[in-house]
């Protein structure tokens, strides 16, 4: 893989998922500096955040399978991840270095692509999330039910924030400059798939961990970012296309705008990436990633970028400087200068004439046209977006500050479902976004796929006149604080906490069915003095999963309701209906299916795709032990049913948790008052 040859070594204290500790250092790192990692997903877009400074490749697991990680939008669905990895570096012109006792024309420091030394070149100093309020308390039959409870780690609640969440982010380097930055996201409907990034140089003389100061004036300071983007998740992670080089960027494709602020329809300074054309792919024009060998929908409409939003003209002029940035030049993921050293005058004269390379023309977009962007140029790992801004002269003292918005927009789920079932079926004529219409299936595909540019550069708009705005946006209400979900017998009951807030109307419910990563359904409104709803439509022996948003009148927002982020109580465990309790015989237990037939199950004739291995037993007392047995006489498994309903599933494992065979077996009820019933059930895998 492109980047095998990055150097990690892993401490991870709280999970894959969750807030892991991650050490990634240089192989001669002097010492060991834990990274911390923050998420931010109160929105639709999600995405990790590095106390580092920067998001590198493979970065927050240090599993090579797992470099597309980030920057998931939407997020409620699974595998849409389009972040490969992030580089941030540093640079300024005749220094002289203490280490190496000489002045070098260029001296870099930096975080990523593959590689960090937090102990000796940029040294985390601070890393803190605060929010408007904390995640909501959201529980499924007592259990915690949300991977907020880990993921959402708010150190500190602010309620005169304007943003919903925000990490503020210090680091010291070797060469006595501190970056702080803050990373902000909202929920407002309208502003919640974009992050907003303020970073602040300021020439502290703060040159290591230990807070020395060398005072000095720096000259030609450039900041520069690269973004590695990778498109088509989904598409390998489901087994429909090999997980080769689109999980790294290979062939995604990068356009630049807006770099001539004299230029006629000059509007955003931007960037922005898609998912190229791929000669690896099982169809001639696999724009958009159609699932050509199933239903049709489009794994990869997602557009990705970054737009300038302010860059100081010097340390003295603090105004926008539209020029800025000063480089947007693509940058080859493997034969660019990727190897961090920060003592090798050499790599670090690479790096600073590539965050210096100016604007290209063409854009590696242009360059690349309708042909396949895994073929274009001679880099395997393909090529990232590069920007730099400077260069700056700071005496000490002296700061600037450059503000960026990342944003991920296109077609939504709906559509790409719709869209890829059209192209699918290939019945023309076909409707084009314009209203026209074509007989040709690509065309039509691609220019849907492709309406996602207008959608991304709307959300940088948006963006724009917030950070403009001064972050004054018509406050969304908070999400109830705690979200109760509870099985039942004829129902499942839904409480909450009510939430004080101006203009509140009420609360509305949503409901997916068979599993949480998929499309919800309004299934009830009610008053802001309610706090509970019993949901009667419940089918038994189905999973259902549920959030709830706060909702207000629109005063604050011309007229449009605003409504709490689902994210925040959307529920990862299953409710389900469970049967009354048959308190008299035991006559009426039953066993479902009976016979179990695998195909069936399948071909979700039982219970649904997420539970293909289900069992059900029926007509239970409320208290009763199962075990269940082969047709010799082996004990297969022991279940307690003690939750006082009528039903009991099993999933059909054994006490050491392996999957039972083909056979006939025996379940045997029995009641704590010694009340026994037998029942026979067949099995067919």
């Amino acid at each position: 893989m492109s980047s095998s040859n990055t150097t990690i070594s892993r401490c991870v204290r709280r999970g894959a998922i969750g807030a892991a500790t991650v050490l990634v250092l240089l192989v001669d790192a002097s010492a060991q500096v834990p990274q911390q990692v923050r998420w931010l997903r109160v929105g639709s877009l999600r995405s990790w955040f590095s106390s580092y400074g920067c998001e590198m490749e493979i970065g927050r697991t240090g599993n090579a399978t797992e470099q597309n990680d980030g920057l998931m939008w939407p997020a409620e669905f699974p595998w849409q991840n389009n972040e490969a990895g992030k580089a941030m570096w540093l640079g300024t012109t005749n220094y002289f270095d203490r280490t190496l006792n000489t002045v070098v024309p260029y001296k870099v420091v930096a975080v990523g692509p593959r590689t960090a030394d937090p102990a000796g070149e940029v040294m985390p100093a601070s890393f803190v999330m605060y929010g408007r309020y904390k995640a909501p308390i959201v529980t499924v039959d007592g259990l915690t039910a949300t991977d907020n409870a880990l993921n959402d780690e708010v150190d500190e609640a602010r309620d005169t924030l304007r943003a919903d969440r925000m990490i503020v982010n210090e680091l010291n380097t070797y060469i006595g400059i501190t970056i702080r930055r803050r990373i902000l996201a909202f929920t407002h409907q309208d502003h919640d798939n974009y992050f907003i990034y303020e970073y602040v140089l300021k020439n502290t003389g703060i040159v290591d961990s230990r807070g020395t100061i060398e005072t000095k004036t720096l000259t030609g300071v450039v900041l520069h970012f690269s973004y590695r983007y990778a498109f088509g998740n989904e598409s390998f992670k489901r087994g429909w296309y090999p997980s080769n080089h689109i999980d790294w960027g290979r062939n995604a494709v990068n356009q630049v705008i807006g770099t001539n602020p004299a230029a006629p329809g000059f509007d955003l300074r931007a960037q922005y990436s898609w998912y190229g054309r791929d000669s690896q792919s099982p169809i001639p024009d696999d724009l958009g990633l159609p699932y050509s060998q199933g239903d049709g929908h489009l794994a990869a409409v997602h557009i990705v970028g970054t737009v300038t939003l302010h860059a100081d003209r010097s340390a003295t002029d603090h105004s926008d400087d539209p020029s800025q940035p000063m480089t947007t030049m693509y940058l080859g993921n493997d034969t660019g200068p990727q190897t961090n050293n920060q003592f090798d005058p050499t790599q670090m004269g690479r790096k600073y004439q590539a965050m210096t390379a100016g604007h290209p023309s063409p854009t590696h977009a242009d360059a690349v046209g309708s042909g396949y962007a895994d073929q274009w140029g001679s880099d395997a790992g393909g090529y990232a977006q590069g920007k730099g801004f400077g260069p700056y002269t700071l005496a000490p003292g002296d700061s600037v500050r450059i503000v960026i918005a990342e944003a991920v927009a296109g077609l939504s789920r709906q559509q790409a479902f719709a869209i890829g079932a059209t192209w699918l079926r290939n019945q023309p004529p076909f409707t084009l976004p314009g209203g026209a219409t074509t007989t040709d299936r690509d065309v039509y595909k691609d220019a849907w796929v492709m309406t996602g540019v207008d959608s991304l550069l709307q959300t940088f708009r948006r963006a724009r006149a917030n950070f403009n705005g001064g972050y004054q946006l018509p406050l969304s209400p908070p999400a109830p604080g705690t979200f109760q979900v509870t099985s039942g017998g004829d129902r499942i009951r839904l409480t909450w906490s009510g939430v004080a807030w101006p203009n509140l109307v009420g609360y509305d419910i949503y409901r997916a069915t068979g599993q949480p990563d998929t499309f919800y359904t309004k299934v009830a409104s009610v008053d802001k003095s309610v706090t509970s709803y019993d949901d009667t439509t419940p089918q038994r022996s189905i999973n259902y999963y549920y959030y709830i948003v706060s909702r207000d009148d629109g005063t604050t927002n011309a007229g449009v309701p605003l409504t709490s982020s689902k994210f925040l109580t959307m529920t990862n465990t299953p409710a389900f209906l469970r049967r009354p309790a048959q308190v008299a015989t035991l006559d009426s237990i039953r066993v479902v299916p009976n016979p179990y037939h695998r195909a069936a199950a399948l071909a979700n004739m039982y219970f649904g795709s997420t539970a293909p291995d289900r069992i059900a037993f029926y007509g239970l007392p409320p208290v009763c032990t199962i075990k269940i047995y082969t047709e010799r006489g082996d004990l297969v498994n022991t279940l307690e049913h003690n939750d006082g309903s009528g039903d009991q599933l099993w999933d059909q494992t054994t006490s050491s948790r392996q999957i039972i065979v083909s056979g006939l077996y025996i379940a045997v009820f029995e009641t704590p008052e010694g009340a026994v019933a037998v029942r026979k059930f067949i099995v067919i895998r």
